[in-house]
């Protein structure tokens, strides 16, 4: 059974297509990075997948009930902001509240085991408006993996990161897919999402243009029509993707 299933989703803003008619569907075991032009639809068709945004289609996740929805997927937004001045290890808790609110042992082990995933340990007791934006962001996606879900979908969460951390979270969505659950994340680094990604969904103008293996997809004619740029290519212990210049 697949962890995502997108049937013909569309959505309009002020009669204008934002997303046109994408289908897909995602299997336990996949990371698929999310990718495209900015405007081309990516956080646009998450949310819709999500239910968040009125639409057309179907989406397996937008069918479930609110409760059911928020135990099997967890949503990381592009927007990085908490309201109140709690803890780190409080933020992260709260990905536990979709499985009952009361913190138990089970509930403190994913919380304790999301902060050492993303290296968040020694700040666990720091006020999360004192963190830099760069240590809020791993805060938040330490929120996402204590919610302990089949799937994850992540909006550009290695946006304002350093290179250092942007490496190791796309190795923790990797290493989440290797344990058999699903991740979906929008990314702008095509090199990063061609050396982690296990899948590459393209999108330009709001449709998929391109589904399949990061190599194959990230070829010259998508990488020349859809993003208007030349890559080197390369394998140093994994596939090595460098956007080199622009057409003019």
């Amino acid at each position: 059974m697949n962890l995502l299933e997108l049937s013909d989703l569309t959505v309009a803003r002020g009669g204008v297509p934002v997303v046109q008619r994408a289908s897909l569907s995602l299997a336990g075991g996949e990371f698929v990075g999310l990718v495209g032009p900015n405007g081309a639809g990516k956080t646009t068709l998450m949310r819709a997948a999500l239910g968040l945004v009125e639409h057309g289609g179907q989406s397996s996740l937008a069918r479930m009930p609110a409760a059911q929805r928020a135990r099997h997927a967890a949503f990381l937004p592009q927007t990085r902001e908490v309201a109140w001045p709690v803890s780190v290890e409080v933020l992260a808790a709260l990905g536990r509240v979709p499985h009952g609110g009361r913190m138990q042992a089970a509930d403190r082990a994913a919380v304790a085991q999301a902060l050492a995933r993303m290296g968040m340990e020694p700040l666990r007791t720091r006020n999360v408006q004192e963190l830099s934006g760069g240590e809020l962001a791993r805060a938040l996606i330490a929120r996402v993996l204590a919610q302990e879900t089949p799937l994850v979908l992540a909006d550009e969460p290695v946006a304002g990161l350093d290179p250092a951390q942007q490496i190791r979270t796309m190795q923790v969505f990797a290493a989440l897919a290797a344990e058999g659950r699903g991740v979906v994340a929008s990314i702008h680094d095509l090199g990063l999402a061609a050396r982690h990604c296990t899948r590459i969904v393209v999108l330009d103008r709001g449709r998929v243009v391109a589904d399949g293996a990061p190599m194959a997809v990230l070829d010259d004619a998508t990488l020349a029509g859809t993003f208007g740029i030349r890559a080197y290519r390369a394998v140093a212990d994994g596939p090595v993707l460098m956007p080199l210049s622009v057409f003019p």
